[in-house]
């Protein structure tokens, strides 16, 4: 039986946007200058929105939050083999606040956004990998 078409398009829908934070955070840390606050974020927001599109493939519902840990919990308990993507991404669930707003406790470089975009970049290419063909980008 064909997957749900609704059910396609709502996951696909999460993964096009999780690819557009990720484009995004890409042309912002190279900028002239660069802006590796809002890339990290994008980083993040990245990381976040794909997570979600797994759960929302495996119809497993999730809170409004930016945890990157409690997402992506809920997806290693879907499938064991995202855990060492998944916890190395979980520090990117700072980059959703502590960076974004006045007194921040240090600023964040371009070195450390390209580390983001690389980990955001790891979980997405790790969950893709594990979803069907017919919701991919």
């Amino acid at each position: 039986m064909p997957p749900d078409p609704e059910l396609v398009a709502e996951t696909r829908d999460w993964l096009d946007r999780a690819a557009d934070d990720l484009r995004a955070g890409e042309l912002l840390l190279g900028a002239a200058p660069p802006l590796p606050v809002a890339a990290a974020f994008h980083a993040q927001q990245a990381a976040e929105k794909v997570l979600k599109a797994f759960l929302t493939w495996h119809s497993r519902p999730f809170r409004k939050t930016h945890d990157l840990a409690e997402i992506g919990g809920r997806c290693v308990a879907i499938d064991a083999t995202l855990d060492t993507p998944v916890r190395r991404a979980a520090v990117l669930s700072e980059c959703a606040w502590r960076f974004r707003y006045p007194g921040a406790p240090r600023p964040l470089g371009p070195a450390e956004a390209a580390e983001a975009l690389g980990l955001a970049r790891a979980v997405y290419a790790a969950v893709v990998a594990r979803l069907p063909g017919e919701v991919r980008p």
